[in-house]
């Protein structure tokens, strides 16, 4: 008897695909990535310009939104979905000790990097039921896992990310629906290169320092492993956190 012929792999032909914060970096990558692979893409960002030159150059649709704002996310999910899968990247981080913080920032970002994924997923998940079908895909930080010094509020939010993620896997697997994070590292993107700015080459290093493979990660990278979530190769895994970082945090 001839072995089955085995899917192609990572192909996304005929899905539809909602990523957050693709105007660049991890984002754009993941965009590209999930168009070259056969998805239509909706690509959700708050810099208009940045994401529809993305857009252009992958075949993708750009809307300018704040995930933040849930009536917003309802209404462009509606217009342009329904969608099969969910990309939660949209991010933002600010570099200071706790008690050099407000409120004011907390809530910013508590606000995009953990409610927005909430108005994202509770938009989404209706038609993702009703079909039957669905992937999300939440990007959160090792930060979540590890901590972050002079990140206390982003690693947070992140880790929020995470069980909430869990918990949508665990309330969603009946309809055929999977939920995953991915924990980026220090990938060499926009964000850190800002951290960077703040706080000097010696950041850098100790960022590098800090992975066994003694190196910054690609956004390029992250996309693999979310176009690998995002496939049929994926659809027995539900409810993990896929580190994308080097090593980092597990010692050496």
């Amino acid at each position: 008897m001839p072995a089955a012929s085995p899917l192609p792999f990572g192909r996304l032909d005929g899905r539809r695909a909602f990523v957050s914060g693709g105007a660049q970096g991890i984002g754009a990558a993941i965009v590209r990535s999930f168009a070259a692979a056969g998805a239509k893409v909706v690509i959700a960002d708050l810099d208009a310009a940045r994401s529809g030159a993305v857009a252009t150059d992958a075949g993708a649709t750009a809307v300018r939104l704040d995930v933040s704002d849930a009536a917003g996310v309802r209404e462009v999910m509606a217009a342009h979905g329904p969608f099969d899968i969910v990309v939660n990247n949209a991010g933002i981080d600010q570099h200071a000790f706790f008690t050099d913080t407000s409120a004011e920032d907390w809530f910013k970002l508590i606000g995009v990097n953990l409610v927005a994924v909430l108005a994202c997923i509770h938009a989404a998940l209706p038609a993702m039921q009703a079909a039957g079908f669905g992937r999300i895909i939440n990007i959160t930080s090792e930060a979540a896992r590890l901590g972050s010094k002079g990140g206390a509020v982003y690693s947070a939010a992140k880790g929020g990310v995470i069980a909430f993620t869990k918990s949508i896997a665990r309330e969603n697997a009946r309809y055929g629906i999977t939920a995953n994070a991915i924990a980026p590292g220090p990938i060499r993107t926009p964000m850190l290169e800002q951290a960077v700015a703040e706080g000097g080459e010696k950041l850098r290093r100790a960022m590098t320092e800090a992975t066994l493979l003694r190196r910054l990660g690609e956004p390029e990278e992250v996309a693999a492993a979310a176009l690998f979530l995002a496939s049929d190769q994926a659809a027995y895994i539900t409810g993990e956190t896929l580190g994308v970082s080097g090593g980092m945090g597990i010692g050496g």
